[in-house]
């Protein structure tokens, strides 16, 4: 019987290969898209969660400031993590990851190597994490504060085939670390993905024994568990297992324990985020890249159910054309259940075909697919995730495109459909009108958030940041920044290059920030976080950034005391007339000598926050190189010239400001092309299915269409005949798609603290570009039908 089944169902596929192709290409592209996507959604929520502690684990975080200034930090000072797993009983251990700024070179024999992200950390990092060790000691992995323990990428690229244990590589302070242990390579969802690891020892040696840290006049600080004033260090929290933790009481003994050790900071409070909720979620609990992949794994769905959709519309359209067959099926014997076998075979016969040209479809895509989305994906057939889609997808189609057609045909009079008199009322359209309005409605609303999403990232390429960041060339200077007055005069001796700064920090993502800061009128009870930046003289006409009063520095010796702040610190400090008032910043006493107009240094996602510019050339590390439109390239390759002339060993590695910029927007700027992809199936598909819907209105009322013409109807009157309801349909999904857009794209924008309007004429567009696509696809279909001889179709009356 089966295969009775699918021999008929095969034979009817041929004698349709016009809407058979249509259904296989919508079925393919809509089941390839959608589970494209889902792979993607689900590697976003794969994140941190290979570890098999990961349910205890939280990172800690930083509650401090009052007023506007209070903000969450995700770093903490460093005692806190000692003290913790000393005198909280829940907390089982803690680890530290503090970024290496003591050394950005490295190297073994004659090769150096630039371009590794170093971190010092504790030892229980690898007890805490699954990062095993696959050379060395995994519970002693730094046997003395010179020891080093690397990655099996960094291996390979340092020392090559030979075993690494054992080695030494010098840093460009002429240290020698000595290879302990080898870790294996960070899976690509891991939020932690360093190349090198220090020990925590080494940087307590160096940066607070040996240095003799002080703050404010102090005594010297013996070891870093005495620093309570600098925020520097990543912490994560490991919780006893199988221990009822209430995690608002940990944060509360955290509190009390900071308090207890720094009695002045009155505004501090800790939050635990856990581990596998910080790649996704933002410090307070609020979404961050959550909603992005809720709205993928909604557009995944939406996808998948356009396909469907075209596939039940031309299926429950067909089955009007086979109202004979089924009737002289019933008419010598057919059950009902047999009727239904037939239809279910016939759609699982097509599904099966679509889904192994959707597979091999996604196989010869997902390189490119990576590579667009930033991810390192891989499409396995042994993946439950893919099976439990096609396996819902199927029975949803089938439910829809074999059963609904089933009754339908099963409850009609078959001595009537075989004289072509079924009521008027059988398979009217309704349900396939709703379907339609459906599909378009996905469309339209993926329509609409590409254009937002385009018009926000224009916005961040066009917005004034407060200063001019074009044709400017930077890069962290090294060891060369000890000869930077020459470095520069070497420099400007090239005509492409026009001027020359240097800062401690890279202007578009300033990074440092300080609570450590007072000044004449500060509230008793109140903190402000500052983000300084330490400049030289040039600093501020370098970037045509404008000082709203005072003046700027001179470079004479007294600028070292001497502090220029943006409007917002000026507000949230509170003072009126601040050029000339006493202003504090770590050690250093001085005076304010200008404000400046507010710039943008960090993401616009975020608030401009307080900053400070304060002049300090000996640790402004970072330099800048400003040239002219016609001359970037010039300008470059004098730059690495005069680079080699003063570092011939350290390789040169440079980058454009506004490339620097969109970094940033790396995220938002991949949603975008993704949105521009998924808009774009999503119309296809949907087009698919109404050219097929047209071809089938045009096939079934080809008599009525012979006979309009006859009476004289015209080409345009006929088109406008068979095109007028599937606009209306059309025009019905823009009403509906409108708000549903505007809601979802306003939640979205809510995430940038500055952002472009979504302005009416977008959804106009938006609308119009829908009906334009619609009416070129339905057009095709109804004007062939118009143009047709009549005396063909009516030959047979």
């Amino acid at each position: 019987m089966i295969k009775n089944y699918i021999k008929t169902a095969w034979r009817g596929m041929l004698k349709n290969k016009f809407y058979t192709l249509i259904n296989i290409i919508g079925l393919t592209i809509g089941l390839s898209v959608g589970l494209l996507i889902l792979l993607w959604v689900q590697d976003e929520l794969s994140f941190d969660r290979f570890n098999t502690k990961a349910p205890n684990i939280y990172r800690l975080e930083t509650v401090g400031g009052l007023g506007q200034s209070r903000r969450i930090f995700n770093e903490d000072m460093a005692p806190i993590a000692t003290f913790a797993k000393k005198e909280i009983p829940e907390i089982a251990n803690a680890v530290r990851i503090a970024p290496n700024y003591l050394a950005g070179l490295f190297k073994y024999g004659e090769k150096t190597f630039s371009d590794d992200i170093s971190v010092f950390t504790d030892p229980s990092l690898f007890s805490i994490f699954d990062f095993p060790l696959i050379k060395g000691d995994q519970h002693n992995p730094f046997p003395d504060i010179n020891s080093v323990v690397i990655t099996q990428k960094t291996a390979l690229k340092y020392f090559g085939n030979s075993d690494p244990i054992g080695k030494v590589i010098v840093d460009n302070n002429k240290v020698s670390f000595r290879v302990t242990g080898v870790i294996k390579d960070f899976p690509h969802n891991s939020s932690i993905n360093y190349g090198l690891f220090f020990p925590m020892g080494y940087l307590n040696q160096v940066a607070y024994i040996k240095n003799n840290v002080t703050y404010h006049g102090s005594s010297q600080l013996a070891t870093m568990d005495a620093d309570w004033h600098n925020l520097g260090y990543e912490t994560y929290l490991l919780t006893k297992p199988g221990v009822q933790v209430n995690i608002k009481q940990i944060q509360t003994k955290l509190r009390n324990i900071h308090i207890r050790n720094k009695a002045d900071d009155t505004d501090v409070a800790y939050l635990m985020e856990p581990l596998t909720r910080m790649h996704l979620y933002k410090s307070d609990g609020t979404d961050g890249g959550m909603a992005t992949v809720r709205i993928f794994a909604i557009i995944a769905i939406l996808i998948l159910i356009i396909a469907c959709i075209n596939y039940v519309n031309l299926s429950t359209a067909l089955s009007m054309l086979r109202a004979r067959e089924v009737s002289m099926r019933k008419i010598i014997g057919a059950a009902k259940a047999q009727l239904f076998a037939q239809f279910i075979v016939e759609t699982v016969v097509l599904y099966l075909i679509a889904t192994i040209l959707a597979f091999g479809l996604m196989f010869a895509l997902m390189p490119v697919y990576n590579q667009f989305s930033g991810k390192q994906l891989i499409f396995s057939l042994s993946d439950v995730q893919v099976w439990t889609v096609i396996v819902i997808a199927l029975i949803v189609t089938l439910a829809a495109s074999s059963i609904y057609p089933a009754l339908l045909l099963s409850s009609f009079d078959p001595l009537k459909a075989l004289k072509g008199k079924i009521s008027a009322g059988m398979g009217s359209g309704t349900f396939r009108k709703m379907l339609v309005v459906v599909q378009f409605t996905v469309s339209i609303i993926l329509i609409i958030g590409t254009l937002i999403i385009g018009r926000q990232l224009s916005y961040i390429r066009n917005k004034n940041l407060g200063y001019d960041k074009e044709h400017v060339l930077t890069f962290f200077m090294g060891g060369v920044g000890k000869q930077y007055d020459a470095f520069k005069a070497e420099l400007m001796k090239n005509p492409s290059i026009t001027s020359v700064s240097r800062s401690s920090s890279n202007i578009v993502d300033v990074g440092s920030f300080t609570g450590d800061a007072d000044w004449e009128g500060m509230p008793v009870n109140g903190n402000l976080y500052f983000h300084p930046v330490f400049v030289d003289k040039t600093f501020i006409p370098f970037f045509k950034m404008k000082l709203l009063s005072g003046q700027n520095f001179t470079g004479a010796v007294a600028d070292s005391s001497h502090y220029i702040l943006n409007e917002t610190a000026v507000e949230q400090m509170g003072i009126k007339d601040p050029v000339g008032k006493k202003f504090r910043m770590g050690q250093v006493k001085g005076t304010i000598i200008g404000i400046v107009k507010d710039f943008h240094f960090n993401s616009l996602h975020k608030k401009i926050e307080p900053a400070i510019l304060a002049y300090n050339p000996n640790i402004a590390g970072r330099i800048y190189i400003k040239t002219t439109a016609a001359n970037t390239h010039a300008a470059l390759e004098a730059t690495e010239r005069v680079w080699k002339q003063f570092d011939r060993e350290t390789p040169f590695n440079s980058i454009f400001l506004d490339e620097s910029f969109g970094r940033l927007y790396k995220i938002e700027q991949r949603t975008g092309a993704l949105f521009n992809v998924f808009a774009a199936v999503a119309i296809i598909v949907s087009c698919l299915g109404l050219f097929g819907l047209a071809t089938y209105t045009a096939q079934v009322k080809t008599k009525e269409i012979g006979i309009r013409k006859v009476l004289g109807a015209s080409v345009g009157s006929i088109t406008r005949m068979l095109s007028w309801d599937f606009l209306l349909l059309v025009l019905l999904s823009v009403g509906i798609a409108v708000p549903l857009a505007w809601y979802g794209m306003n939640k979205w924008l809510q995430d940038f603290a500055y952002h472009a309007k979504i302005q009416w004429w977008l959804f106009l567009l938006a609308g119009l570009s829908a009906m334009v696509i619609a009416l070129i696809t339905i057009s095709f279909q109804s004007v062939k039908a118009a143009l047709a001889n009549p005396v063909k179709s009516l030959r047979s009356e």
